[in-house]
């Protein structure tokens, strides 16, 4: 019997896992399943593009994987049991709210042997009073498509508040504010501009924010959001017609409802192979797990360590299914890649454990590095199962080992936020 492995979510760790899967194991012995609520590949390290109004490149699924032999299924999941093996999911074009209208939505019941959970994050309003009603987010690709419409909209002089300064707010309001020099953009940030950046990268984001004559509201904590404006721990009344809410990532709920064992956050708590510390059948990669690097810190919820985090996965699963060796590669941070608008760029060369070093890179240069940077993780998940063929056949009395060696885990340069 084909060993069944499926692979919840085709965000970049996903969508990297499930092909290099394929690369590393016959068809004749495993059959390997993709599910994702969407039919294309969302490219999220540019969304701050396309809440702009900038076209980007169609990636449907079904094309990157044809003739892989990879499945793929069009559903959301609603429920993992991992104790019976089994995913359960809806498909992605049942009617939302049926089941108030007095119908069943269509769901299925998937069943695994091995299971790599992907399923990533989402935006995190932190629970601030009138986040989910007024302000908008670009975790998503719905979301966007929600502020490029509502972004269009707005006349010239109305002020745009982005919350949060760190990569994504960042990114955010340097594109609006170059897409639109008409509109007055701010940037509320918790602590100082760019504190984490070496002087030499503080100075050249100052420069470029000051050059965007975006506002910045340094050591500034947001305590509510209303419809015209936000308000601030002091008690200050900012205007807003727009507010984006940037400050960080919550992971997607359904491990949480499992028996598996996640952390304060709902990550999935995993050892250096990404398998889980609680049920060995079941791998977490990106978002969805706490795995950690350099100095024990946590690695950070980014592409950067998504994509690495699924070769890792990939060949231990298949090291296990043949029998083979689990390879192990240095685990370490390179540099943090920053686009500044589409002119002005910012890399920073960073330390094994993703502490920012003096040496930056800005300018123009920085802003096609960054180009290629993105155009690279993309062309890497658009063809997944290129390269050297390594493929082996599975290894009777090798199904899933519960033990096996504990190496450290891999890594690329966090190159993107």
């Amino acid at each position: 019997m084909q060993h069944r492995i499926i692979v919840l979510g085709a965000g970049y760790a996903g969508a990297v896992a499930a092909g290099r899967l394929a690369r590393r194991l016959h068809r004749d012995d495993v059959a390997i399943t993709l599910v994702n609520a969407e039919p294309d590949f969302v490219e999220r390290v540019r969304l701050h593009q396309l809440a702009v109004g900038q076209e980007l490149t169609p990636r449907p699924l079904a094309e990157m994987f044809a003739g892989t032999g990879v499945r793929l299924r069009i559903a959301r999941v609603t429920r993992v049991d991992v104790d019976r093996r089994t995913v359960t999911v809806r498909a992605a074009d049942g009617t939302e709210g049926a089941e108030a209208a007095g119908h069943r939505e269509k769901t299925e019941e998937l069943g695994y042997d091995t299971l790599v959970y992907a399923l990533g994050s989402g935006w995190n309003d932190q629970g601030v009073p009138g986040t989910a009603e007024h302000a908008h987010q670009i975790a998503s690709r719905p979301g966007a498509l929600r502020l490029r419409e509502r972004l269009s909209s707005l006349a010239a002089g109305q002020p745009v508040v982005v919350v949060g300064a760190g990569l994504t707010g960042v990114e955010a309001a340097t594109e609006i504010a170059e897409a639109r020099p008409d509109l007055e953009v701010a940037l509320a940030a918790g602590a100082g501009l760019g504190d984490w950046l070496s002087s030499k990268g503080r100075r050249h984001l100052r420069k470029v924010v000051d050059g965007l004559g975006i506002t910045v509201h340094e050591h500034t904590t947001v305590t509510a959001v209303e419809a015209d404006h936000v308000v601030t721990a002091d008690g200050r009344s900012v205007p807003s017609a727009v507010t984006l809410w940037t400050t960080g990532f919550a992971v997607h709920p359904v491990a949480q409802a499992t028996a598996l064992e996640v952390a304060a956050d709902g990550r999935i708590v995993v050892d250096r192979t990404l398998r889980s510390v609680s049920h060995p059948d079941v791998y977490a990669v990106g978002d969805a797990a706490l795995m950690t690097g350099p100095g024990d810190k946590p690695l950070r919820m980014s592409c950067a360590s998504g994509v690495p985090m699924a070769w890792q996965a990939a060949d231990a699963i298949a090291a296990r299914l043949t029998g083979g060796k689990i390879p192990t590669v240095p685990v370490r941070y390179f540099n943090q890649c920053i686009s500044l608008g589409r002119r002005q760029g910012l890399i920073q060369y960073v330390t094994a454990d993703d502490r920012a070093v003096d040496a930056a890179l800005t300018g123009r240069l920085a802003a096609l590095y960054k180009e290629l940077v993105c155009k690279g993780a993309a062309w890497g998940v658009s063809h997944p199962v290129l390269g050297p063929s390594r493929r082996h056949h599975t290894t009777p009395g090798h199904p899933a080992p519960t033990q096996a060696p504990d190496p450290a885990p891999a890594t690329a340069p966090a190159t993107t936020p």
